[in-house]
């Protein structure tokens, strides 16, 4: 289950509210490329428009770096929307190897044992990829080409896991395929800006 497109606008007001930056822009970026990829591939474009501006919603908790995946995870899972906490548990593990995290493990081991054992058990389907190339598209407030992405992250955090870079691309060209288009062009890199 997961909220409409306006019940998930609010939330992310509200939790922008609470932990302004940059991530909300990057929330609704995603957002963006998710439908436009969604409805080139016959997936359902609203679905994944709101999975797209919720991915982050555990930033609403503050400025945290893995903590955010296990806060977004059981927020949603607290409000009832089971699919938008998979979504929260799921982007940022294209690999599905919580060890390729970027970032602070900012977790205890309890809460570090919890996401291994439930990302070890979630089967990811097309909108669990789909969030995870999305979240390699989205800039804050543009789209991004996905190796400037990946290249930035690689500056600002020392390092970026060979096998999550691969993967990347690996997922861009599967949605590729799947749409037989270009993915710069399905979500208007040239022309979208907030």
């Amino acid at each position: 289950m997961i909220p409409n497109r306006n019940e998930a606008l609010l939330l992310l007001q509200d939790a922008e509210a609470c932990n302004p930056g940059p991530w909300g822009d990057h929330c609704r970026t995603a957002a963006h490329c998710a439908e436009k990829i969604a409805l080139a591939c016959s997936m359902e474009g609203e679905k994944a428009y709101v999975l797209g501006l919720l991915h982050d919603i555990g930033r609403k908790f503050g400025i945290k770096h893995l903590a955010h995946v296990a806060d977004g995870y059981h927020y949603m899972a607290e409000m009832g929307y089971d699919e938008a906490a998979r979504i929260c548990l799921t982007h940022s593990f294209s690999t599905g190897n919580l060890q390729d995290y970027i970032g602070k493990n900012d977790v205890d081991e309890e809460e570090y044992a919890f996401l291994q054992s439930m990302l070890a058990k979630t089967p990811m389907d097309d909108y669990d990829r789909l969030i995870q190339l999305c979240d390699a598209l989205a800039g804050s407030g543009k789209v991004l080409d996905i190796e400037e992405r990946m290249g930035d992250v690689k500056r600002r955090y020392g390092f970026y896991p060979p096998e999550k870079w691969a993967k990347n691309m690996e997922l861009k060209q599967y949605f590729e395929e799947k749409s037989g288009q270009d993915i710069y062009f399905i979500t208007e890199k040239a022309t979208f800006a907030l």
